[in-house]
């Protein structure tokens, strides 16, 4: 490389890290700017705010170009030398980052302008704009770190804000409640998180991520007999983010929040935190299984297996639990939950193949979707004078078009019906599992049955047959401002698998995704023949691309959407109450309340929390203040006051004193 070449990479270098720190700083300092100089004037706050997303999301799609830069991110800043430990702020940009971030502010964007209108005459309306605007600068935190303490401080901001928005309507007790619940389960994951953090730096000697994954990668034994444990570790954070068994509890009640917060923050983005902090250290997961001595009985036993056994778990139960509630966004945390637990599930088989594609394939796809279907919800809610209850509603698919396609289309692509986008992203799951864990892929299928009934149920109940409430006979299609969000998101939920997204990700990790690259290869032909022949071929790629794959599981899919459907429709295509209860008798009940995780918790660990708190409480005032502090305090005294009786003034009393003392020294010597 010649002299100019090397100045010209040097600028381009320079030019994209300045774009990523740019991206990352634009919500921060559009949302400050709002705070400090808009409060009280509610549109120019929030118009800020907007534009410091937007601008954010155009950033993002700049450093698209950039994402295979092998320099891999910004240079480090260094901050806090500690030790061996070296604490830099430094960036990553590469295309798990790149997508990632676009993912974040594309649905942030939207999730915006939707807010204007929702939150109008809300009188904190300032201070949700800014509040969100912190949310997407510590998402973004998260994304671009190259490091794991850096992520992790990022980490715990995402959490105060996420506590922040939850607990929104403070004056709700609820919402107040629902906000300290997903603090403190959360704070549970982050501790095994930081614990896995300090684990991992003990052994490799830093907390980079291309630094770790090089040291691995050249000593795979570097880990020793601490792998399983730092692999869990860290999946204990992912664990608490993405609300998987058995911190999963908090998600739903998180719905006290307004709605475009679940959209964003529980649908889109801070839930996904999780499945991605795995992708990004999907390293640790691909060395050999070392357990310490009191773990030893777990033998060749990867970190793997056991997060893809939690995420199968934590995606049936959820769907169990979606099929008995009536509450139209609870039904939709719950849904949230089932396909984290599909996400986290693929990460885990994804060791056993080398690559965790399908989990961050699923991640995008199901982002928009799912914040579609959250923001149709929003709209449904808005329409309804904030009625949440499916049964109080009906007839509301003449009453309000844009939002019940709109919704139709997300109910489509998450139960995976093709050609939406949920159909390739949930048959690359589908594919992964057969190929690593035939259980497991049973699994999977049996939730994707499930997922197409509860929300065929939603449908059905919601939107169709007629008005069963007041609320719903008088229902309007929403402002504009909240109708234009559900059309753009639409657009992405229908066809974003079409192009060559799962080929993109898959390069990510050195491996080739089953995503729809014929489209590409079709816009590069000359003449109306091939262009035929290349539409043509993608045409074939994206309706028949799965089952070229892997057919078995690409049939099993769908066959699992229409026995869900056909099930739902013969359920509920004429019902006025719900029929399921009296078919599932006992296990009615059980469904509807959730398993009673929330009363088990609370009849298991409130005692012993309280029990603990008690005997701590004795300790400190009996042992710590009582023997030790007020001891030695006592002791002293004593001794003090003998040696004052000893100071009498008396020269008879010393001159005795004196000749004992030698006394005593000459015994000593003679005896």
């Amino acid at each position: 490389m010649d002299a100019h070449a090397a100045q010209h990479a040097v600028e381009a270098g320079t030019k994209y890290q300045d774009l990523a720190w740019m991206v990352l700083g634009a919500p921060l300092f559009c949302g400050v700017g709002g705070w400090f100089f808009a409060r009280r004037n509610p549109v120019l706050n929030a118009g800020l705010n907007v534009a410091g997303i937007v601008v954010a999301f155009v950033l993002s799609l700049v450093l698209l170009a950039f994402a295979d830069d092998p320099a891999q991110g910004t240079t480090p800043f260094h901050w806090l030398p500690v030790g061996g430990l070296d604490l830099s702020i430094g960036l990553v940009v590469d295309r798990l980052s790149v997508l990632m971030s676009l993912v974040v502010t594309a649905v942030a964007s939207l999730v915006m302008v939707y807010s204007t209108a929702y939150m109008k005459g809300d009188p904190s309306f300032s201070r949700f704009f800014s509040t969100l605007g912190l949310f997407v600068f510590s998402m973004l935190g998260i994304v671009l770190a190259d490091n794991l303490v850096m992520m992790f401080v990022f980490w715990e901001l995402v959490g105060v804000s996420s506590y922040l928005l939850i607990g929104f309507w403070h004056g709700r007790p609820a919402a107040g409640d629902a906000a300290k619940k997903a603090f403190l389960v959360n704070r549970l994951g982050d501790f095994g998180f930081l614990l896995g953090i300090l684990v991992v730096w003990g052994a490799t000697g830093t907390v980079n991520f291309a630094e770790i994954a090089a040291k691995l990668h050249a000593t795979p034994g570097l880990l020793g007999s601490m792998a399983g444990v730092a692999g869990l570790l860290v999946f204990l954070g992912a664990m608490g983010k993405s609300a998987q068994f058995p911190l999963h509890v908090w998600l739903p009640d998180a719905m006290e929040g307004p709605t475009p917060v679940s959209a964003l923050i529980h649908a889109a983005t801070m839930v996904a935190a999780g499945v991605y902090m795995l992708c990004r250290v999907f390293f640790l997961y691909t060395v050999p299984a070392g357990w310490p001595a009191p773990l030893a009985f777990l033998g060749d036993l990867q970190a793997s297996t056991v997060i893809a056994c939690i995420g199968g778990f934590t995606a049936v139960l959820a769907a169990l639990v979606a099929v008995q509630q009536n509450d139209i966004k609870r039904i939709l945390a719950y849904s949230t939950l089932s396909q984290l637990g599909y996400m986290v599930m693929a990460v885990g088989l994804g060791a056993q193949i080398g690559t965790p594609a399908s989990a961050m394939y699923h991640l995008v796809t199901h982002a928009f979707f799912k914040a579609m279907l959250f923001l149709g919800a929003g709209s449904v809610i808005h329409a309804c004078h904030h009625e949440q209850d499916i049964w109080k509603m009906g007839g509301l698919w003449r009453k309000m078009p844009v939002t019940f396609w709109t919704f139709l289309v997300g109910t489509a692509a998450l139960a995976g019906v093709p050609p939406f986008s949920g159909f390739y992203s949930k048959d690359d799951i589908l594919a992964t599992a057969l190929e690593a864990n035939p259980i497991l892929f049973g699994v999977a299928v049996v939730v994707a049955a499930l997922t197409t009934f509860y929300m065929a149920r939603l449908v059905l109940v919601a939107f169709l047959g007629a008005p069963r409430s007041d609320a719903a006979g008088h229902a309007h299609e929403s402002p504009r401002a909240m109708t234009l969000p559900l059309l753009v998101l639409a657009v992405p939920s229908v066809a974003i698998a079409w192009f060559p997204l799962a080929d993109y990700i898959g390069a990510q990790f050195g491996a080739h995704g089953h995503g729809h690259a014929a489209a590409a290869a079709a816009s590069a032909k000359v003449g109306v023949g091939p262009l035929v022949e290349g539409i043509s071929t993608a045409v074939n790629d994206a309706l028949f691309g799965p089952f070229n794959h892997n057919a078995l599981a690409a049939t099993l899919g769908l066959f699992a959407v229409l026995l869900g459907a056909s099930l739902a429709w013969a359920a509920y295509g004429a019902a006025a109450k719900d029929p399921l209860p009296g078919l599932l008798g006992r296990l009615g009940p059980v469904l509807r309340n959730r398993f009673y995780f929330d009363e088990i918790y609370e009849g298991l660990f409130v005692p012993l929390h309280d029990l603990a708190g008690t005997v701590l409480d004795w300790v400190d005032r009996w042992v710590l203040g009582g023997l030790v502090i007020r001891g030695a305090h006592g002791s002293v005294e004593l001794v003090g006051r003998a040696l004052r009786l000893v100071q009498s003034g008396n020269l008879q009393t010393y001159t005795f004193l004196f000749a004992a003392g030698l006394a005593v020294v000459a015994w000593a010597i003679l005896r």
